[in-house]
C-alpha cells in the first residue's frame, strides 16, 4: 500500500520526521520524503503554502502516478486555523466536507467529501468532529474575518481541497487530518500573506520585514509560533499512529463529489 501524506510548509512536517526515519529524494522537481511502516510506503510532500501550489505539487504528482507510481491512500495535513468557538489549538480535526472559496472547471460542484472510513478511523483515534473545512486562497488574520465565515465552516486552510480534489481524479481515498494553530477569537500577530517567499514558503526575511512594521506584537508572534509548533507536535504523534492503523488492513471505501 502506498500513502501520500501533503504538508504546506515543512514547520508543519519536521515533528513527524523527527519521529520517523524519513529518507529525502527528488523526483522531477519534488522534493519527497519516504519511510515504511508494515507493508506500506509512506510519501511526504510539502507542496507551498496555497491553492495554486498545492494544485501545482498535485498535478506534478499525478504525472508520477500515470507512470506507475500510484498511490493508495492521500492525506491532506498540516495546520489549520478555527472558524468557530469549541477547536483549541491542538487539536485536531478531520472534516467530512470540504469547499473552496474558488470555482473549478473540472469538478462539478465546490464542495468534496472525504472517505468516510478514513474519517471515522481519525475520529476513534481522538480527532473532533469538525464536520466541514473552507480552502481559501489567504490567511485569515483578523477574528472578525473568521467570524464572517463560521457560518459555511468550522476550520480554513489553503490546500486541502485542491489535493483532495486532484487525489480523487487519480482515484486514491483521501481525508484530511489537521491541527488547529489559532482559535477563532485570535488575531494573527502579523499578516502572514505578506511574508510568503517566491516558493510559497515562509519567508524569515519577509516576516522580519512586517515585525518592523510593528515590533510591539513580538511577544505575541513569540507566543503563536510556540503554540503552533505545539500543534505540530500533536498532530505527527496522531499522524503516526493514524497513518500505521489505517494501513493495517482495515477496509476503507473511495472518495467521492458531495450534493449541493
Amino acid at each position: 500500500m502506498r500513502v501520500l501524506v501533503t504538508f504546506a510548509v515543512d514547520a508543519e512536517f519536521a515533528p513527524w520526521r523527527k519521529l520517523r526515519a524519513f529518507r529525502s529524494i527528488d523526483c522531477d522537481g519534488l522534493r519527497l520524503w519516504k519511510t515504511n511502516t508494515g507493508n506500506a510506503e509512506i510519501t511526504a510532500l510539502v507542496t507551498g503554502v496555497g491553492t495554486e501550489s498545492a494544485a501545482r505539487a498535485m498535478g506534478l504528482m499525478m504525472r508520477m502516478a500515470d507512470d506507475g507510481c500510484h498511490f493508495d491512500i492521500c492525506i491532506s495535513s498540516g495546520l489549520a486555523g478555527a472558524l468557530q468557538e469549541g477547536l483549541a489549538p491542538g487539536d485536531i480535526i478531520a472534516p467530512e466536507v470540504l469547499i473552496s472559496e474558488n470555482s473549478h472547471a473540472d469538478v462539478q460542484s465546490d464542495r468534496l467529501k472525504v472517505n468516510e472510513d478514513l474519517r471515522k478511523q481519525a475520529l476513534r483515534g481522538g480527532a473532533v468532529e469538525a464536520n466541514c473545512l473552507i480552502t481559501t486562497d489567504q490567511v485569515f488574520v483578523k477574528a472578525t474575518h473568521k467570524q464572517s465565515c463560521s457560518s459555511r465552516a468550522q476550520s480554513v486552510d489553503m490546500e486541502s481541497f485542491d489535493i483532495v480534489k486532484e487525489a480523487i481524479a487519480w482515484g486514491a481515498r483521501s481525508v484530511v487530518v489537521r491541527a488547529i494553530s489559532d482559535t477563532a477569537n485570535e488575531d494573527l500577530p502579523i499578516n502572514f500573506n505578506l511574508t510568503l517567499s517566491d516558493k510559497h514558503q515562509i519567508s524569515v526575511i519577509k516576516v522580519i520585514r512586517e515585525l518592523m512594521k510593528n515590533p510591539l506584537v513580538l511577544p505575541a508572534l513569540v507566543r503563536f509560533g510556540n503554540q503552533s509548533r505545539r500543534s505540530a507536535k500533536r498532530l505527527a504523534s496522531f499522524l503516526d499512529r493514524y497513518v500505521q492503523n489505517v494501513t493495517a488492513g482495515v477496509p476503507v471505501g473511495s472518495s467521492e463529489v458531495a450534493s449541493r
